[in-house]
Parts: structure tokens; C-alpha cells; sequence
């Protein structure tokens, strides 16, 4: 095996162009950070909220973000609560503004984040969480669709993986036939969460037997690839 890497020399063998490459290394940080964003709600909610503070500063360039300091961030502040905005609303603002921030110390653009030390608004006690369902309420609703046509065995389904796991709606829609598998003997739900994580949770007996009649009845419980719902 050779010391050292073998120069490249046939002009054929490189994908990219000698100005994409130059355009590639004067990306700011500012864009990286933002075109490292996976999620697409996540994106679409930071793009949001980073408009509006560039707006509220009169910021034109992406690198205007490496002058501001922590008075900059009191201000923006004061002028979402002067907006009436709710809690959660400016807690999440001040989250986008300060993981930017966070990328570019990273990334040896600034020193420190100014968003750092900055106090957020206190959540309500009942803000962001789900009211629950009483027993009688939970049952009411997964007997609700009729259970003869085939609309109704995949919403029986379908409630019944979503009650019984608790799953959140995108987590649901990204379900395939085979995340429907065994271990060690047990069936499991192959779950796609947040970040490209996994988690496997034992299938509970009715939401077995509710997918079992809802996959006989639609006819594709045999394509592992196909989309559970």
C-alpha cells in the first residue's frame, strides 16, 4: 500500500469543474449551516424566523450575522413580545438565531454566541402538549370506522398505530410494509423518528390484528417497499 495518495492526472476523472470548486469555497458558513438543515419543517420555520430578524436589523448580506452582538438579540426580543407573539413562537426564534450562531463559533467565524444568556420566555404549563384521551374516548374513536369496508380497516389500522405506540403523524407516513418485522420471535414496529433515527417497539396485539385484516384487505401486505398506509 503507498505512503502517500497517487496524483490524479487524467482531466476526465474530476466532476468538478475548476469554477465550481472556487464557488464551492467561498460559500459562507451562513449557507452551509442552513443547507445542513435535514428536516423540511425545520428548515422552512428557521428560514422564516431568520428572515425576520434580517428584516428587523436591515441585514442584505448572509456575513452581516458575524456583527451582532448580544444587544442586538435583547432588542429583536423585545420587539417580538412587543408583537404579541406567543412564547413558544419567540423561544423558537431565538433557537434558530442561536444555532446559527452555535455553527458559526464552530466554524471559527465569531467567538461567541450572542444568543447565549439571552432569557426566553416561560412556557405556559399546558403550552405544546396534547390533551389526553380518557379510556372511553380512546376506544370511542378507534371503533369508530366501520370495520366492513376498506377505508375502515386501514383507519382502524392506522388509529390503532397511532394510539397504541403513540407516534407522531410523519412518523406514521413514513411506515413501509417492512417495518412490520420480527425479534426474536416477537413483532415489531420499525419506527423512523427525528434525525434519522430507529426505534423497534413491540407490536401491541390490536394494532397486530387490526394491521394483519387491514394488509388482507388492501392486498399488499406482500411488498415490503410499499407504504404501510
Amino acid at each position: 500500500m503507498p505512503n502517500k495518495l497517487t496524483p490524479i492526472t487524467r482531466a476526465d476523472s474530476r466532476q468538478l469543474t475548476a469554477a465550481e470548486f472556487r464557488q464551492l469555497g467561498n460559500i459562507p458558513p451562513e449557507a452551509e449551516w442552513f443547507a445542513n438543515l435535514d428536516n423540511p419543517r425545520t428548515r422552512r420555520a428557521y428560514q422564516i424566523d431568520l428572515r425576520d430578524f434580517m428584516i428587523f436589523t436591515g441585514f442584505a448580506r448572509e456575513d452581516e450575522f458575524r456583527t451582532i452582538t448580544r444587544a442586538h438579540v435583547l432588542a429583536w426580543r423585545k420587539c417580538l413580545e412587543a408583537r404579541q407573539l406567543s412564547s413558544a413562537t419567540i423561544r423558537r426564534k431565538l433557537a434558530a438565531l442561536s444555532s446559527l450562531f452555535d455553527y458559526l463559533c464552530e466554524r471559527n467565524a465569531i467567538t461567541l454566541n450572542p444568543v447565549a444568556g439571552v432569557k426566553r420566555p416561560r412556557g405556559n404549563s399546558s403550552e405544546g402538549k396534547t390533551p389526553a384521551l380518557g379510556d372511553h374516548q380512546a376506544r370511542a374513536l378507534l371503533d369508530a370506522p366501520d370495520p366492513d369496508t376498506p377505508k375502515g380497516k386501514r383507519d382502524r389500522a392506522l388509529l390503532a398505530v397511532l394510539l397504541y405506540h403513540g407516534l407522531h403523524r410523519e412518523e406514521l407516513c413514513l411506515l413501509k410494509v417492512r417495518d412490520i418485522h420480527d425479534r426474536r420471535g416477537v413483532p415489531h414496529l420499525r419506527i423512523h423518528g427525528k434525525g434519522n433515527k430507529l426505534r423497534h417497539v413491540p407490536l401491541h396485539p390490536t394494532s397486530a390484528e387490526r394491521l394483519h385484516t387491514y394488509l388482507e384487505a388492501a392486498e399488499h401486505g406482500t411488498s415490503p417497499n410499499s407504504p404501510l398506509f
